[in-house]
């Protein structure tokens, strides 16, 4: 196995056409690294690319479309000879009450966030794992840490990521290659300006009125950080010999990420005697194996 170090790497990054995918592939390329960007925006790849001629290859992609991900990995291949970071980012959110959204508004939000991502990965990591080395960053959000009144389908396609990203990296560690979970809190990209809202449904006009005011009012005052930063923290976690499964972008994540932990130890613990007493192991009736 070999040490790739920075200014020598080649990155596939998705989703890079705006945002912090963009943001990525900048940062990559301002280390001196060479990357291939991939988004469905042909016209906006050819901008990222303009100022970096041959080290940068522009790739048009839909990331549900799997044979699509596949050609796309190879022509990577082909063209700068091998693969080193893979960053997962390609992500759409689609925000309403998890009763209003529609059988094609669940899938489209499972479809981009969750299997797209799965068939970067499944790409990625046969590539990797041949080479014996190599580093799959995947990005997901702070939507993960927990559900959210409204954010519930975009939460659930964040935590079928996470899920599958953690066994990934179990799988994929003994053939020399890393994943590490990226968690975001709020920069300034186009998410909410491109997101999809679910056909709304009178019985949940008060809880858009609520939501509206505590984003809106004088509490919630946040301020979004310059994606740049994110970009920042993930040279510095490929960068790093000894890289974390998972990093949190941001005070605000931070916090919560703790915060949401504190409460859930907290509900375990009151909970602990029903818990336990819902457990007694005993032999398999007439030796048969657990079901």
């Amino acid at each position: 196995m070999t040490t790739t170090a920075r200014g020598d790497r080649v990155w596939f990054i998705t989703g890079a056409s705006r945002g912090l995918g963009r943001a990525f592939a900048e940062a990559a390329l301002g280390a001196g690294d060479r990357v291939a960007i991939a988004a469905r925006d042909a016209d906006a790849l050819r901008e990222v690319a303009a100022p970096h001629a041959g080290r940068v290859l522009d790739l048009p992609l839909d990331v549900t479309d799997r044979d699509a991900v596949n050609a796309a990995m190879d022509r990577a291949v082909d063209h700068f000879g091998r693969l080193d970071v893979v960053v997962n980012n390609a992500g759409t959110l689609s925000m309403g009450a998890v009763e209003e959204f529609t059988e094609d508004e669940a899938r489209h939000q499972m479809e981009v966030n969750f299997f797209g991502a799965l068939w970067v990965s499944q790409a990625a990591v046969r590539r990797l794992r041949m080479r014996g080395e190599g580093h799959i960053v995947q990005v997901s959000s702070i939507g993960a840490l927990a559900g959210y009144a409204s954010c519930g389908m975009y939460s659930a396609s964040k935590f079928a990521l996470e899920g599958m990203s953690e066994a990934l990296a179990m799988e994929a560690a003994s053939f020399g290659v890393r994943v590490s979970i990226v968690q975001p809190g709020g920069y300034w990209t186009e998410l909410y300006d491109r997101m999809r809202t679910a056909p709304p449904l009178e019985a949940y006009a008060p809880m858009r009125a609520e939501l509206e005011r505590q984003w809106s009012g004088p509490e919630a005052e946040s301020v979004d950080s310059e994606p740049h930063l994110a970009a920042e923290a993930v040279l510095r976690l490929v960068d790093s010999d000894d890289p974390p499964s998972r990093l949190l972008l941001g005070s605000m994540v931070y916090d919560l990420a703790f915060d949401v932990s504190r409460k859930r130890m907290d509900t375990w613990a009151r909970w602990e005697q029903v818990s336990r007493a819902a457990e007694h192991a005993v032999p398999a009736p007439g030796g048969a194996a657990h079901s």
